[in-house]
Parts: structure tokens; C-alpha cells; sequence
């Protein structure tokens, strides 16, 4: 296949994004560590791009005094997260007489200083439960301060939280078992 008729995967419907507080080894997450109850699936609550993951990497300039031109080699990498989501703080479902609060996982767990992972696997539909196999990115993370995004007509409420990335690993295998 050549040109535009090389296929694409939608991408509406198709992540899953679960936050969870342990993993033993990042380089292969365990199915039961991906689906603890201590985990908190968080796909629902972000918003279209509120999961801004990026790799920016520097390059190591190798010049040489017997040389005309100036080599470059891949320097340190610097991953960057900036999640993005509902914020249902505050707010009810407007039941009577006693309103329920709505859930609102996302904003109760991305709490100033707690430690997380998360585990993003895309290209599979969202309800479709994670299992071995499933090549996802692990992030480990320490959650900043969280930021009111401006209200605005027609939205709903949300917030934006800086995170610090200190593990990574991209494109890996959740395994069936430590």
C-alpha cells in the first residue's frame, strides 16, 4: 500500500487511561496490578488532548577541530505530562431531596504530591478490559498543583494538574503475572 491508502485507527473510543499507585516493574505491568481495585480508571474524565504526554530530546553536539561539520547524537530525553479533565468538585446530579455528589476520581486522586502511575494503552476499544499482551506506555509521576481551566459558554468544568515524570516506558506488554 502506498499514498492515503495506507489505513489509520480512529482514535475516538479507542484509549484507556488508568491511574494506579504501585508497580513492581514498569517495564511489564501485571494484569492484576492494571486492574486493582486500587486502580482508577481515568479515561472518561479527560478531555479530547487533556492527556498531553510528550518526549522532547536534546541533541549532543560532537564537533571536531579536524573537521568541517558539526556531528549531533540523541541527548537525554525529557518527558513532559499535563493532564487535563473534568472536575466535578462541588457539584451534584441535582437528585432530590438529597443529591448524590457526581464522581469525580480524577480530581480526588490527583491530589498536590501523591505518586502515580499511569497506564495508557491506545488503538483498543475503551471498554475492552486490559489483559496480557496489551502493549501500553507506563508513566510514573509526583502530581503538582492543580489549575482551574477558565470557564467558558457551552463547556463544563474542568481543571488542569502539573505532574513530574520520573519512570517511563513506552510500548510494553502487560504480562500475565510477576
Amino acid at each position: 500500500m502506498t499514498g492515503s491508502n495506507i489505513p489509520s485507527t480512529p482514535a475516538d473510543g479507542k484509549i484507556k487511561t488508568v491511574l494506579v499507585p504501585a508497580i513492581a516493574n514498569t517495564g511489564g505491568p501485571t494484569v492484576a496490578e492494571a486492574t486493582a481495585t486500587s486502580a482508577v480508571d481515568i479515561s472518561c474524565y479527560l478531555t479530547p488532548g487533556g492527556f498531553a504526554f510528550k518526549i522532547d530530546q536534546a541533541t549532543i553536539t560532537d564537533e571536531r577541530e579536524c573537521d568541517t561539520i558539526t556531528r549531533n547524537a540523541p541527548g537525554r530525553k525529557t518527558p513532559t505530562l499535563e493532564i487535563t479533565g473534568i472536575d466535578n468538585t462541588n457539584s451534584n446530579d441535582g437528585a432530590t431531596p438529597t443529591p448524590a455528589d457526581l464522581p469525580n476520581d480524577l480530581a480526588e486522586a490527583l491530589t498536590e504530591g501523591s505518586k502515580w502511575y499511569a497506564i495508557r494503552r491506545r488503538g483498543v476499544p475503551y471498554g475492552q478490559a486490559l489483559a496480557a499482551g496489551d502493549v501500553v506506555t507506563v508513566i510514573g509521576f509526583t502530581v503538582g498543583v492543580k489549575s482551574e481551566v477558565s470557564a467558558e459558554a457551552n463547556s463544563v468544568l474542568r481543571s488542569t494538574w502539573a505532574t513530574f515524570v520520573d519512570a517511563l516506558e513506552v510500548d510494553v506488554a502487560i504480562t500475565a503475572s510477576a
